[in-house]
This record gives C-alpha cells, sequence and structure tokens, in this order.
C-alpha cells in the first residue's frame, strides 16, 4: 500500500529531441559546464545529418520541455556523446541511465561499431554510470576542464564497442 503521505511517484518518458527543447537544452547546460552552450548552438547541431538526441520528460506534465538530454554525433560506423545533462532537481532517479541506453539502442539500429565520451574525471557519478554501462577508459586529457576556481582537470576518454 503506497503512503499517503509520500509524494506522487515521478514516471518519465524519453522522445527525441525536438528543435523547439533549444532554448531548455541550453538551461540544462548552463547547470553543469563552466562554457554553456546556447540555443542557437543546440540548434545548429540538431540540423545536423550526422547528430541526434533525446530527452527525459515527465509524464503527466504535457511536454513542458526536458528534465535531462543528450546529444550524440554518428560518422563512419563511430559515436561519440557531446554532451549529457540531467537538471540538478531531477538526479539520482535513472535519467542518465535512461538517455545512455535510447542512444545504445539507436546505435545499434544503425550498427555502430563504437561509441565514445569525455567526461570530468572528478565527475564521480558519470564515471560510475559510463563504466557500468561497459565503458572502458582508453586515453586522458590533461587539463582539460577548469572549474570556477580555475582548477584544471583531466578528461577521461571513454570507450564502449558494440559488436
Amino acid at each position: 500500500m503506497r503512503n499517503p503521505f509520500a509524494p506522487p511517484p515521478r514516471d518519465f518518458t524519453v522522445a527525441p529531441l525536438a528543435a523547439s527543447d533549444t532554448a531548455r537544452l541550453s538551461i540544462l547546460h548552463r547547470e553543469d559546464f563552466l562554457r554553456p552552450w546556447t540555443d542557437g548552438e543546440f540548434a545548429a547541431l540538431l540540423e545536423q545529418d550526422t547528430v541526434f538526441g533525446y530527452a527525459a520528460l515527465e509524464t503527466g506534465r504535457g511536454r513542458q520541455g526536458p528534465v535531462g538530454f543528450v546529444l550524440a554525433r554518428l560518422a563512419a560506423g563511430e559515436a561519440e556523446i557531446l554532451t549529457l545533462a540531467v537538471a540538478r532537481s531531477h538526479r539520482r532517479l535513472g535519467l542518465g541511465w535512461m538517455l545512455m541506453d535510447a542512444v545504445l539502442r539507436e546505435l545499434h539500429t544503425q550498427r555502430a561499431q563504437a561509441l565514445f565520451l569525455e567526461v570530468d574525471e572528478t565527475n564521480a557519478a558519470a564515471v560510475g554510470l559510463y563504466r557500468r554501462l561497459g565503458f572502458v577508459e582508453v586515453g586522458r586529457r590533461p587539463a582539460y576542464y577548469a572549474d570556477t576556481q580555475g582548477r584544471k582537470t583531466a578528461a577521461l576518454v571513454m570507450r564502449r564497442d558494440l559488436r
């Protein structure tokens, strides 16, 4: 029996990104990145034939805009995650997993061979997610990221074989 004092359960769905999502994407991106992308940059990426993405949407609320998203590129059988962000208010709910699963399913359909990504070595939650999804570290980019205090951290280059 559900606790009558508990908030109602939240349910989410994943759908392809729409051009109308670009303003919300830039807002979400701003939460996590020192140099966030603009809605114009997102629109330009989504216009490219090789770029695709998915939005995490809260069901039962209409299309109020994504609470998370992932953007990827596929060319010549290899893919890369361009960016992934989940609103701080919606973290630890499995949305990153859902978004990555949508990308992996699309890449399977497209018969891609490998998926690459870069992640800040200090982002333990993201590194853990990617490792659970089967990614392995294949390289490092020293001093790739910087925080608001100017401290530099490495980017881990990770890969998952898809075949």
